[in-house]
């Protein structure tokens, strides 16, 4: 992997997003495919039905109805029994866990800076919208600690958020190769991540993972059931989406050939450390894609058993695309 160093000029929030974008994030809200309520009193306005104020529709009348949201009105006039729904606040959680580890310093653009944007776009998102927005970040440093932003709610809370995600980004960026893991694999380190964020989830809400997903499959297991809720930790009162940030050499090497890395080269792991010596070859760049869409094809398979949406975002994708197009698609904002 190359190297990159785009994240170590990211200073503010107009870095990360841009004021242009941040004005289209307005108008956007938070989805969910199901129907959630918190712990907390709710703030934002909830798609299920209860005993607000707020008069949303009618149903017809069934045995054991409240019978004092029985609208005479319409039973005067049509001879039907109906009953009121009214709208109900819930309090919706969005958390937000962002990949900090060497491997994401890389690519062109950076992988490390492309998934802190996401993540500020969909923080922005949640709080205008009164969402309950905690921010997580892991494997910014060799003691492979993973650092924990408090629940924050509201526009006054946007600068704290872009605070927590900036120097992420920075500690991230300032790594060198193979200074993460403290000596842990990088599934024992992506375990341990998820197993800290689900024990620190409360209510319902929604849980949004970014990083580029290089994680033997066979070890990112039992980290991926912990993100989805199982594994005996937290709760499965979370809808759970991976959007795994790529550059686009990784996920095509010919782009990567054809910008001139050719040759016999010293290949050394981001995180760990280790070297290989490589002869750029057609059937090297082969081996290299086959191994690419087995890996992938078996992360979409451990997501999807555990009920987890997983999308696959080149960097070349910029926020605004991602969030405007991209995850609206997928029905996580609207």
């Amino acid at each position: 992997m190359l190297i990159g160093q785009d994240a170590t000029r990211v200073e503010t929030i107009d870095d990360l997003l841009g004021r242009e974008l941040l004005s289209r994030l307005d108008r956007l809200d938070l989805l969910s495919r199901r129907v959630f309520g918190g712990k907390l009193p709710g703030e934002r306005r909830s798609r299920r039905r209860g005993r607000s104020v707020e008069f949303d529709d009618f149903r017809p009348y069934v045995p054991g109805d409240d019978l004092r949201h029985i609208d005479w009105n319409v039973l005067a006039r049509l001879e039907r029994l109906v009953v009121k729904l009214f709208r109900e606040d819930e309090d919706l959680a969005l958390y937000l866990i962002v990949d900090a580890s060497a491997s994401m310093n890389s690519g062109e653009p950076s992988k490390l800076l492309a998934a802190h944007r996401v993540a500020m776009a969909l923080g922005y998102v949640g709080l205008v919208n009164r969402a309950r927005v905690i921010g997580a970040s892991f494997g910014g440093d060799a003691d492979g600690r993973v650092r924990v932003l408090r629940p924050l709610r509201g526009r006054a809370s946007i600068q704290r958020l872009a605070d927590f995600l900036l120097q992420s980004a920075r500690d991230g960026a300032g790594q060198g190769v193979g200074g993460t893991r403290g000596g842990a694999s990088a599934g024992e380190t992506f375990e341990r991540a998820m197993r800290v964020v689900a024990r620190s989830k409360s209510g319902r809400g929604v849980l949004v993972l970014v990083s580029d997903m290089l994680v033997p499959i066979e070890e990112m297991s039992a980290g991926l059931s912990y993100l989805a809720g199982g594994a005996g930790v937290g709760n499965a009162g979370f809808e759970s989406y991976v959007i795994q940030t790529l550059s686009p050499g990784e996920i095509e090497p010919r782009k990567l050939v054809e910008k001139g890395l050719v040759g016999d080269l010293r290949l050394m792991d981001a995180e760990s450390g280790r070297a290989a010596e490589v002869t750029i070859t057609g059937d090297v760049i082969r081996r290299y894609k086959q191994a690419f869409e087995r890996h992938q094809a078996g992360l979409v398979k451990a997501c999807a058993a555990r009920s987890i949406s997983h999308t696959l975002v080149p960097t070349s994708v910029g926020a605004d695309e991602l969030v405007l197009r991209s995850l609206r698609g997928r029905r996580l904002v609207g």
